[in-house]
């Protein structure tokens, strides 16, 4: 059977295909991003549509042409709706339980020793939206000089400071204490840098954000190509989830347009074999919790657009798989948060079968199944690949 000789992955952050049959555990009973989308903003989408988008949102025209792409859907396996879970799992990775929340913000010892090793005080401590906090928080910021705390429905401890108050570099290490601290039952998926900028009243976040995650508990499908010698390059806040482990090059970029060029830099290379992991954050970060349903089918647009230059730099040996790590419906109304869904699964390549339903998979994991068979690495972790139904003899 044909290998490949590389794989590009691309995370549409926050791009969920239709709440999950557990969805109601988690609130979100409801929640469909990319159908909400679809049919409310209704984006020009002719290369997704192309490869198979329609098919798998169910809204594809009778009279419409087959896909190009073969198409489907995941269902999430592991425990949450974040961010470092989701991508885990479609590296293979599934966590049986999930990282520990705080909807009524971090207790007393977490914040107490911060506040200890840190030798900074503190404001906030609670659920909150990112843009939302610090327009309540940010004067008494930068009157006191006291850091915001916050978090969300995720496993977050996010810290935002003005610039002129704490320069990033700062705050990245006073991050690195906090991610030093919370361990055990606190051990969070990630500490978030959220820095800002601007007068009172113009508050604007700057793209001088870092996460600090966890190192993953297991192996992932990126440690399985490193150590068998192929190249896994990251794009976007890859390195940050995966905590730079199991990476030989990574470019963190900030932004879709940014995260896209970088991709395409890549691929013109033409040396490497392998992995490239690319997260496109902006579908989730500032349009899905944000609520702007308009927004996000723009951001949509702005990558499809961008799409015929990535499989044409795929060239004659590449595979393209395009998902998503959880969902964030904007035009859902019981909250901000990610919401539970299954996620889209496009597939293409020039050597590969056009067409192909791939139904509605069990896990994430069958992405990094998928891609260890692909390009021929011995190694197997979670998840049921399906190359063999779409690989051309």
């Amino acid at each position: 059977m044909r290998k490949m000789k590389r794989v590009a992955v691309v995370v549409l952050d926050g791009c969920g295909a239709g709440w999950q049959h557990d969805a109601a555990r988690y609130g979100d009973e409801g929640a469909n991003t990319l159908k909400h989308v679809l049919e409310q903003a209704h984006p020009d989408l002719p290369n997704l549509t192309d490869l198979g988008l329609m098919k798998l949102a169910g809204m594809q025209p009778e009279d419409a042409d087959d896909p190009i792409g073969c198409y489907g859907t995941m269902l999430e396996k592991s425990a949450g709706k974040d961010t470092t879970t989701g991508h885990w799992e479609i590296a293979g990775l599934t966590l049986k339980d999930p990282f520990p929340t705080y909807p009524n913000g971090f207790p007393p010892e977490v914040i107490e020793a911060f506040e200890r090793e840190t030798g900074m005080g503190t404001l906030g401590n609670k659920v909150a939206s990112g843009t939302e906090i610090i327009k309540e928080l940010g004067a008494e910021h930068l009157r006191t000089g006291k850091l915001i705390i916050y978090t969300s429905a995720d496993s977050v401890f996010q810290i935002a400071a003005h610039e002129a108050v704490l320069p990033p570099m700062e705050l990245w290490h006073v991050c690195r204490i906090a991610r030093r601290l919370l361990k055990g039952e606190h051990n969070v998926g990630r500490v978030i840098a959220r820095p800002f900028e601007g007068n009172v009243g113009e508050f604007v976040r700057t793209a001088n954000r870092r996460d600090f995650s966890v190192d993953p508990v297991g192996r992932t499908m990126l440690d399985a190509l490193k150590d068998a010698g192929f190249d896994t390059l990251g794009v976007g806040k890859i390195e940050d989830i995966f905590n730079h482990r199991g990476l030989t090059q990574s470019n963190h970029t900030a932004g879709n347009a940014a995260c896209v060029d970088a991709a395409i830099e890549y691929l013109k290379k033409d040396r490497w074999r392998g992995l490239m992991f690319v997260n496109l954050v902006d579908t989730d970060m500032l349009y899905g919790h944000r609520r702007d349903v308009q927004g996000y089918a723009r951001c949509l647009e702005g990558f499809d657009r961008r799409l015929p230059e990535i499989m044409k730099l795929l060239g004659d040996n590449g595979m393209l798989i395009i998902t998503a790590d959880h969902g964030c419906d904007p035009a859902y109304t019981a909250h901000t948060d990610h919401t539970r869904e299954r996620v889209p699964l496009l597939v293409w390549g020039l050597g590969l079968e056009e067409g192909i339903d791939l139904g509605e998979r069990a896990s994430f994991a069958d992405v990094s199944a998928t891609v260890l068979e692909a390009l021929g690495c011995a190694e197997r972790l979670d998840g049921k690949s399906f190359y063999k139904d779409i690989a051309l003899e």
